[in-house]
């Protein structure tokens, strides 16, 4: 700036800059189960659907006596003793698809026994819906079955009767519902929360949508109104950051290198990042992590600067925290991509999806099913226990939310966060209202 006098030189010379510091929050994760929890790969996966069946079917008794009364609920094996009485069956669906996949066919195509074949999708004509319980299982059938709505893995109560032909007519359905708020008193919470997902930064890192974002973030960018509305971001989430390391045959060694220098240009941006904001980081599908849900935090040799500083927090997927007094549940995408896959419904938004493994209360039914899961066998980690007040998906194509209200006075601020590598969008969240909206660094 050019100051034509001497005397607003001296004006000038005498102010200081104003300085801003950055609003603090209590933060607890949560997701410590996905890592603590022993799972053993001797055993089979059934262990993780009679865990879940058993636990779900303690919570579906009291809500379908309350919904229809005094009809009977009944074990499969029972049927055959009720000659078509009206009753209620509790299991977990079972949703055959011939084009699901399958070890057996993906051997015979690599024999190339058949001709393989690319499907968006796992759905056919052919497709039909069971419903099992520990023992036996059931097909329904009735103007009630939408099979686009049905996913393998969901727990849920059908009233109805068992026809002559060995089939059970559907009458209604019962899910398990939202899990009921701790506590419905209004929430003193304080600050922003800023969610992205899909960084690839091998690709973007210098890109501009990427450098305007790191400025906002650490408040270079803007006027002082703007960075003082900066400072009340108490923490940014990174839903998945879309990391494909190459391991080529013949080529390791290069190979090697060139995944060395990939995770040195990331541990550095986000090093950068987390010295100006708390930053909790979320593996997506094709970071270097296990690939079977949960995944587990970045191991910290991998992010050697990042991981020395108590602002960085590498933690699970799905990801479960405490933000002051906000429960915040969040996934990188895989879950609500697989449910997609198996009703075949691209259209729909991927909130509803949310709203619906709410009422499911399960973070992803098709695991392990469709979905790699690890083989836990005492307890279905992935079950609802808490209901969340933030509930996002990450890696999706555009930015949508809701503020979904249950029927016993549950409000959960649905949120889909999409891929910033394509769409350079983040989400700022208020924990105070749940009021949710998006800041934009690209085009777009």
């Amino acid at each position: 700036m050019v100051h034509k006098t001497q005397e607003g030189y001296n004006k000038s010379e005498k102010e200081k800059p104003e300085i801003f510091e950055r609003e603090q929050a209590q933060y607890r994760d949560l997701s410590l189960k996905f890592v603590t929890t022993k799972n053993n790969y001797s055993k089979q996966f059934s262990h993780i659907y009679s865990a879940r069946l058993g636990e779900l079917r303690d919570i579906l008794v009291p809500r379908v006596q309350a919904k229809w009364g005094k009809v009977p609920v009944a074990k499969l094996a029972d049927l055959e003793n009720l000659e078509g009485q009206q009753c209620i069956i509790i299991g977990t669906l079972y949703k055959h698809q011939q084009w699901k996949p399958s070890i057996l066919r993906e051997l015979s195509e690599d024999h190339q026994l058949t001709i393989p074949s690319s499907r968006p999708n796992y759905c056919s004509e052919k497709d039909q819906a069971f419903l099992e319980d520990e023992m036996l299982r059931i097909k329904l059938v009735g103007e009630k079955i939408d099979l686009k709505q049905i996913v393998t893995g969901v727990v849920c109560a059908v009233l109805g009767n068992e026809n002559n032909d060995g089939t059970f007519m559907v009458n209604d359905w019962c899910f398990p519902g939202c899990v009921p708020k701790k506590s419905l008193e209004e929430c003193n919470s304080k600050g922003k929360l800023v969610i992205i997902s899909g960084l690839n930064l091998f690709d973007n890192c210098n890109s501009l949508g990427t450098s305007l974002f790191v400025e906002w973030l650490c408040g270079m960018a803007g006027n002082t109104t703007i960075q003082k509305d900066g400072t009340t971001i108490v923490r940014l989430v990174i839903a998945d950051l879309f990391v494909l390391l190459g391991n080529t045959l013949g080529a390791v060694t290069d190979t090697a290198k060139e995944n060395n220098e990939v995770m040195k240009i990331i541990d550095t941006f986000l090093s950068n990042l987390a010295t100006c904001c708390c930053v909790t980081l979320m593996p997506g599908e094709y970071d270097p992590t296990n690939a079977m849900l949960p995944q587990r935090p970045f191991h910290p040799c991998l992010l050697p600067k990042s991981a020395r500083l108590e602002s960085f927090k590498s933690t699970t997927n799905p990801w479960i925290s405490k933000i002051e007094e906000r429960v915040i549940v969040g996934t990188s995408g895989q879950s609500i991509q697989d449910i997609v896959k198996a009703t075949g419904e691209t259209d729909v938004s991927p909130l509803e999806w949310l709203e619906k493994t709410l009422l499911w209360r399960h973070l992803c039914p098709t695991a392990p099913d469709t979905l790699l899961a690890c083989p836990y066998y005492e307890k279905d980690l992935f079950i609802m226990e808490e209901c969340p007040d933030i509930y996002f998906v990450g890696n999706t194509d555009k930015f949508e939310t809701k503020l979904w209200k249950g029927d016993e006075g549950q409000t959960v601020r649905l949120i889909s966060v999409p891929c910033f590598s394509k769409t350079y969008t983040a989400v700022i969240v208020n924990l105070a209202n749940l009021d949710a909206h998006y800041i934009s660094f690209g085009n777009n």
